[in-house]
């Protein structure tokens, strides 16, 4: 299976998504990796080259000075393969993206990956999106930030992590200055991993993103957010979308927004806040000077929700997106927020209002 196409002078990046692509064929990509001086991006997603797959590439990687990107996303790779890739990334020097979304690697596979973090000064973005690492696998990978200047886009969604691993997390939050987003959408993280990061983000100074999508962190969890969000200083977007947060955590979000200054998009799609949560959120965005996205969409927002969001939108100069999808506005409450736009010079978007 000679790849011809991999000593075109010119190609720089190569995308064989979903092509069908074996262990055994990896080894003739290898064998081309070896000797190409110009492709920076290898897309292998969705394929099926496991373990001994990884090991080819692996072995490619050892030499290879001019990949930057490689997505290995949904190749069934194990622990094992984890550890080939954990290998090569303790010497190669150029590799500065890897996605293993949905694999197979585990918390032992995870565990190989967080020691070559240990000494690797290149790799900065790393997905490790669903592959059941859980609280073990989450630990391993916050001993790791504790040393790592480099890696700034860390993604642990769906990986069975709960409060202690969350808490792992946070510890290495609190002296990591490098990361700037960290994922951890659809765990367990709780109450109480929400507020062990919410700790971690009073003392951090360069996360900008964190996303806790369905975390079920509820009020409590959303109490302690706001809590860090009085102090913290960097934090730009934050997601809570689907976590059972009510009008008594919406408060104490808006409470917060009264003061902070630096976030930017607070996305609460999918959440009970119901009018009296929207009607303090509302009161928010009178003062509130900096946020510029606002997600409310299947949040049972009624029509005198609508009203007060539409006059708040009166005075407010900064938000550009509001998101109402799937509500319970009516035409009343469209008419509300329609007034608002024609004095509103700011807020451009305001979508898919559906009058239930």
């Amino acid at each position: 299976m000679p790849l011809t196409f991999l000593t075109l002078p010119a190609l720089t990046a190569l995308d064989l998504r979903g092509d069908g692509v074996e262990g055994f064929e990896a080894q003739y990509l290898a064998n081309a990796l070896r000797n190409n001086t110009t492709l920076t991006t290898l897309n292998l997603y969705e394929n099926n080259i496991g373990d001994i797959g990884a090991q080819h590439l692996v072995d490619a990687l050892q030499t290879n000075r001019t990949l930057t990107i490689l997505n290995l996303g949904f190749n069934k790779i194990g622990a094992v393969g984890a550890q080939y890739l954990a290998d090569a990334l303790q010497n190669n020097a150029t590799l500065t993206e890897l996605n293993l979304y949905r694999n197979e690697i585990g918390a032992v596979g995870a565990q190989h990956v967080a020691d070559a973090l240990q000494n690797n000064t290149t790799l900065t973005t790393l997905n490790l999106e669903w592959n059941q690492i859980a609280d073990i696998g989450a630990q391993h990978l916050a001993n790791a930030l504790h040393n790592n200047t480099t890696l700034t886009t860390l993604d642990l969604g769906p990986n069975q992590i709960g409060a202690i691993g969350a808490q792992h997390l946070a510890d290495a939050l609190q002296n990591n200055t490098a990361l700037f987003k960290l994922n951890l959408s659809y765990n367990q993280l709780g109450a109480f991993g929400a507020q062990q990061l919410a700790d971690a983000l009073q003392n951090n100074t360069t996360l900008t993103t964190l996303n806790l999508c369905s975390d079920s962190i509820g009020d409590i969890g959303a109490q302690h957010l706001a809590d860090a969000l009085r102090k913290n200083m960097t934090l730009t977007v934050l997601d809570l979308t689907y976590n059972q947060i009510g009008a008594i955590g919406a408060q104490h979000l808006a409470d917060a927004l009264q003061n902070n200054t630096t976030l930017s998009e607070l996305k609460l799609s999918n959440n009970p806040i119901e009018t009296v949560g929207a009607q303090h959120l509302a009161d928010a965005l009178r003062t509130n000077m900096t946020l510029t996205m606002l997600d409310l969409g299947l949040n049972r927002i009624e029509a005198i929700s609508a009203q007060h969001l539409a006059d708040a939108l009166q005075n407010n100069t900064t938000l550009t997106a509001l998101y109402l999808r799937q509500n319970r506005i009516e035409a009343l409450g469209a008419q509300h927020l329609a007034d608002a736009l024609q004095n509103n010079t700011v807020t451009i978007i305001l979508l898919l209002i559906y009058l239930l």
